[in-house]
């Protein structure tokens, strides 16, 4: 029971990261530039944000007239049910002790909506802010779970938020069965889970503006494990250590919603198969051109700017492809880790001759042979996580 109770407070902990407001507003101000109208009128629901530490609660406090929000709703988690907070050293901030609303046994067992609204103007100075937020005691705990979150989704037309990053599966799943417009934080890793590829494939959710190779830094309770390389990192971003917070910075953290932006809409720029193999900066493709595989009708392109333009079958393109995916200019079919879709585009069975050729040439994998993974010619072997794209009109050059 104690080393369950500290693996879930480790997991916990390792859940907590606090988004900085640059990178908030970088990705907000995409929509807008897109959309100056995308949040007008609109009830906006932050499920996992206490406006006392969330910069997406004070972010879209502070903007809240200027986007013409209708309603913005925030709300916070139980600290008596988060096991990364010692209940026993737990204390309530002077802003809620000071509140008419404090409750002591409240506090730590119940979660906190915040609300925000159009016309609720209780400070008296002309304008709607965070000094007008009006709060509450949760039923619950506020867990995004819950009948009584799950209501305010339901109110809502968008959520904005940095979900838990091992609830990701699930937390999407919640928007998905809610039907809101929504942009959350997540790792590129999950772009891959088979449930948010196929959200992803049916144009249902995408990349949001900020792509994954941007650094992104969080604040995270003090004795978090972070590297030392990434604490340092973000030091040279501008977040040095605080003695309230340590900072890291996450290389593989991204954003996805169903928000439009103007990225979405940009085509690539490429070379055609014959300049590729010519001209390409990559020593893969330069003079060599493009492997095929043994048991698809494919070719594996192993960085996303040597994708051929006029190649008019099936191809096999690293999962950072999906930073720049148009839906008018390409179609994804499948991502290869789900066997069940590669057996739909027609991959066969890796054959025993294959799986001898690999392993004499040092391949250690875990695949073997009848099992459904795409293999590589010349020599044997299989690629690091491919997605399988087409183009929708190879014949107009996209260069």
């Amino acid at each position: 029971m104690a080393n369950d109770s500290l693996g879930k407070a480790r997991l916990a902990k390792n859940d907590e990261f606090y988004t900085q407001w640059a990178d908030i507003e970088r990705e907000i101000n995409a929509y807008l530039e897109y959309d100056p109208d995308a949040f007008r009128d609109k009830v906006v629901l932050l499920p996992c944000d206490d406006p006392e530490w969330s910069n997406f609660a004070k972010f879209f406090a502070l903007h809240f007239d200027e986007f013409g929000i209708r309603k913005l709703i925030s709300t916070s988690y139980a600290p008596a049910s988060n096991p990364a907070i010692d209940e026993d050293d737990y204390q309530p901030t002077l802003f809620e002790i000071e509140s008419p609303s404090y409750d002591r046994e409240k506090s730590k067992a119940r979660g906190k909506k915040f609300v925000l609204e159009r016309d609720t103007d209780l400070t008296g100075d002309g304008r709607v802010n965070i000094d007008d937020l009006r709060w509450e005691y949760l039923e619950g705990d506020g867990d995004f779970r819950s009948d009584e979150v799950t209501a305010l989704r339901d109110e809502a037309d968008m959520v904005i938020t940095n979900p838990p990053f091992s609830l990701f599966r699930e937390f999407v799943n919640w928007l998905v069965a809610g039907e809101v417009e929504f942009s959350i934080i997540g790792t590129n890793n999950a772009a891959t889970y088979n449930e948010v590829f196929r959200l992803i494939q049916t144009n249902k959710i995408w990349k949001g503006a900020t792509g994954a190779t941007t650094d992104m830094v969080f604040a995270v309770p003090k004795g978090s494990n972070i590297k030392d390389s990434d604490r340092q990192k973000a030091a040279r971003l501008g977040y040095p250590a605080t003695t309230d917070r340590d900072f890291t910075r996450l290389g593989n953290a991204c954003w996805y919603t169903n928000i439009q932006h103007g990225r979405r809409h940009q085509p690539l720029t490429l070379l055609s198969e014959a300049d590729n193999k010519m001209f390409s900066r990559w020593k893969e493709v330069n003079g060599v051109g493009y492997h095929r595989f043994v048991n698809l009708d494919a070719i594996d392109v192993p960085r996303v700017d040597a994708i051929p333009s006029d190649y008019p079958g099936m191809m096999a393109v690293p999962v950072t492809f999906l930073d720049k995916y148009n839906p008018e200019q390409f179609e994804i079919l499948a991502n290869m880790d789900d066997h069940t879709a590669m057996r739909k585009i027609g991959v066969q069975p890796i054959s025993e001759e294959f799986m001898a050729g690999y392993r004499a040439a040092g391949g250690t994998g875990a695949q073997r042979a009848g099992g459904y993974w795409s293999g590589l010619e010349n020599p044997h072997r299989f690629p690091f996580k491919r997605i399988v794209i087409r183009h929708l009109n190879p014949t107009n050059k996209d260069s």
